[in-house]
């Protein structure tokens, strides 16, 4: 079977499976979360370590030509940076893999550390070393690692996919649609003041740290940052909790300079399937996310709630209970 007729998901299950007859030279409760979330952690003399990574490979997650270098050094930084955010901790170090054909220029290289240089500076990063090989195309690769705060009984305070429980309820920070959206603008051109605040949305996205940690302040335990689409990465943590979700589609904070460009009803498609938008779906009490609501000076909105549903449907409705569905649910990268 082909990797694309698994899919991305397909493939990592039948590799976990692979590694279940790994052997165990570290003790196994060191690991607190493995395989299947936002990013690893485990145990490490009284704190709790959370590692990442992620990869930009050209003309796959970027196109040389149309996006700036320093653009692509600082998208490589940030979203590994929402993968810590996503699991309620704060990033540190960073360790960079750049795989380079012979022809690329020097300066080229130079733009692009300038950029991972900016979102180090922003997210309060430090590069600590790399690797450097030949490849036929330019890819980006970096591990990150972050902390994570401890509770009063020593356990490290983190979001989970799995975290959830049937009536609680779903809100996410910022607003929907404006990377995919932006990436439509990069393939056709930029024509409007719209169309520039799409693309710096694509290609200049912005880790929600703040949101990440103040959720799990409050006791909120559950989250994932939306890379591959709404419904996708809510379906995610539909799978981990054993649960459905039920979003209102009135109730999406949908990035108004898609609606101008797209109208309402392509703008829906782009919000909750689109992807990359790098903002937090955060799930627990109600009560808690209005405090977070609060604490964020109302960057974030309530979208709908989990149902207790085995088959682990996420179902974007209307205000009357119209069910909606999209031609996609979001992004692959192997189907």
């Amino acid at each position: 079977m082909k990797v694309s007729e698994l899919g991305e998901f397909g493939l990592i299950d039948r590799l976990q499976s692979v590694l279940s007859a790994q052997s165990d030279s570290i003790p196994p409760e060191r690991l607190l979360v493995g395989i299947g979330d936002d990013a690893a952690v485990w145990r490490t003399n009284g704190s709790a370590t959370i590692a990442t990574t992620d990869t930009l490979v050209a003309d796959v997650h970027f196109m040389p030509g149309r996006t700036p270098w320093n653009e692509v050094g600082w998208k490589s930084i940030a979203v590994n940076v929402s993968d810590v955010a996503a699991m309620g901790g704060f990033p540190n170090f960073a360790l960079i893999t750049l795989g380079l054909p012979a022809d690329v220029e020097d300066a080229d290289m130079d733009e692009l550390y300038r950029g991972i240089a900016e979102a180090c500076n922003e997210y309060a990063v430090t590069v600590a070393g790399g690797d450097i090989v030949r490849a036929p195309v330019t890819f980006i690769s970096v591990v990150l690692t972050g902390r994570a705060e401890l509770d009063a009984d020593g356990e490290p305070r983190l979001l989970l996919r799995s975290g959830a429980e049937a009536g609680d309820t779903v809100a996410v920070t910022g607003t929907l649609g404006g990377a995919a959206a932006g990436l439509r603008v990069l393939l056709r051109g930029i024509e409007t003041d719209e169309d520039k605040l799409l693309v710096e949305r694509h290609q200049r996205p912005r880790a929600q740290v703040e949101a990440g940690t103040a959720a799990v302040d409050l006791g909120i335990r559950c989250g994932i940052d939306i890379s591959d689409g709404l419904l996708r990465d809510l379906g995610h943590i539909c799978q981990m909790s054993d649960l459905g979700a039920t979003l209102q589609v009135e109730e999406l904070p949908i990035d108004p300079a898609v609606t101008a460009s797209y109208g309402t009803g392509e703008a829906v498609a782009l919000a909750a399937a689109g992807g990359e938008d790098y903002e937090l779906l955060i799930v627990g009490d109600q009560e808690k996310l209005e405090q977070l609501r609060e604490r964020l000076e109302g960057r974030l909105t309530i979208i709908g709630e989990m149902t207790p549903d085995t088959s682990h449907k996420v179902q974007l409705r209307t205000a009357t209970g119209e069910g909606i569905e999209l031609p996609s649910e979001g992004w692959d990268h192997l189907a």
